[in-house]
């Protein structure tokens, strides 16, 4: 009876790596792609390009992701849209003042992602949404909406607890998201938002601080004068 040689094993090492890669590759992918999204766009990206940054073929990619789009929808929900069930817990848990829970949220806004190159999505949507009406729809419902639900949230519970003055929650949501999508902007548009003298001389943080004074100077109620003359004895 031929003697036959059983196939070739791969080491419990190598298996243990491969599967390793395995798990890795779908990150990988979606750091890859937010890269190349954020340098040059939603349109200009090829499928291709994020393959090769990231280190495997165009058919590996596309066992991950079924299109350029879905891709997309991915690096949008791991940067950005994952993260509002954190948020809004971190909403329920806080137990300080509503001015304090603004500048909570909008310093750590900064920390987290206004920092980071994930921040780059903003310009991208702001320049291609108009192109893909389907990934507008998407970033609408996945970024937008949340966003403005939960600035809302903190802003009425400034009202309700009587620390903000009754506002018009529509306009006061923008209120807040304007200098932070203004900051988005100059970081990411080559100094096109601000003179190049001040390109240097923008700290970000200071920027955040400057905007909270004045945001929470209009918010923030005050005693009225009738109320301190009540208090104050006569003469």
């Amino acid at each position: 009876m031929d003697h036959v040689t059983p196939p070739c094993q791969p080491s419990p090492e190598l298996v243990s790596r491969n599967a390793r890669r395995k798990e890795a590759r779908p990150g990988e992918l979606l750091e890859a792609a937010l890269d190349l999204f954020v340098e040059k766009g939603f349109a200009a990206t090829k499928a291709e390009e994020v393959a090769r940054r990231a280190g495997v073929s165009k058919g590996t990619l596309f066992l991950y992701f079924s299109s350029k789009e879905e891709l997309f929808k991915a690096v949008v929900r791991e940067n950005i849209a994952g993260r509002f069930v954190e948020w809004n817990a971190e909403f329920e848990a806080f137990k300080g003042g509503t001015p304090d829970m603004l500048r909570y949220a909008m310093t750590e806004w900064w920390q987290r992602l206004g920092s980071t190159k994930a921040s780059g999505i903003t310009k991208l949507m702001l320049s291609e949404a108009h192109n893909f009406p389907e990934l507008a729809a998407f970033y609408q419902h996945e970024v937008i909406q949340p966003a403005h639900v939960l600035i809302r949230r903190i802003l009425q519970r400034g009202v309700d607890r009587g620390e903000f003055a009754p506002i018009d929650m529509k306009y006061g949501v923008y209120t807040v998201l304007a200098p932070m999508l203004f900051l988005q902007l100059m970081m990411h548009s080559k100094n096109a938002c601000i003179e190049p003298s001040d390109a240097s001389a923008v700290d970000p943080q200071k920027y955040i601080a400057a905007q909270l004074q004045t945001i929470l100077a209009g918010l923030c109620v005050r005693p009225s004068t009738a109320s301190l003359s009540e208090k104050t004895p006569a003469a």
